[in-house]
């Protein structure tokens, strides 16, 4: 049944793809704000901020792996590469959040895995903006499973480092 549910669920958002495409972009927040208002009493008030993630930059799509994308954009240290991989879970490839553990894996399978990954992204939370927060701890345990999600400053700092990264090799 959940099977089932997902199927239509894409079904439905490649509809609602193909139905957005040709409109700019302050038709395109029309038809979601109707659509938003039109099933409020399913799913909730319309948030101020809008609830609508960008979908990743042309060059961004390119970048196949999160190995790509941790060379594409400098990353030279341990928070930085932790980033990066952060940033390719959930922008790039589309994921809600991610655990600690998975982005160690990955930087472990680049040859940089981090000492303490929780301690990484705990140290990324404390940053003036927070780049990284929790968004959920399976347990009570301090060693619980956590749930992350980059911040808007967090995706925002990756771009940066892409950004910044492809200037310095277009100059060179």
């Amino acid at each position: 049944m959940d099977r089932e549910m997902d199927d239509d669920e894409l079904t439905a958002m490649q509809s609602l793809l193909a139905a957005l495409q040709p409109l700019d972009a302050p038709g395109r927040v029309r038809v979601l704000r109707w659509g938003w208002e039109r099933f409020g009493d399913d799913i909730g008030e319309l948030p101020t901020e809008a609830p609508f993630r960008r979908a990743p930059s042309r060059s961004e799509s390119e970048l196949s792996d999160a190995a790509q994308l941790v060379e594409a954009a400098g990353a030279s240290s341990g928070p930085q590469r932790a980033l990066c991989v952060a940033y390719f879970i959930q922008e790039v490839s589309g994921r809600p959040g991610f655990s600690g553990q998975e982005v160690n894996s990955t930087l472990k399978n680049l040859g940089h895995p981090l000492a303490n990954v929780t301690k990484t992204l705990s140290d990324l939370r404390a940053q003036k903006p927070s780049l990284v927060m929790q968004v959920s701890k399976a347990g009570r345990a301090p060693q619980a499973r956590k749930t992350y999600r980059l911040t808007t400053a967090g995706v925002e700092r990756v771009r940066q480092m892409l950004r910044a990264a492809r200037t310095e090799g277009s100059s060179a």
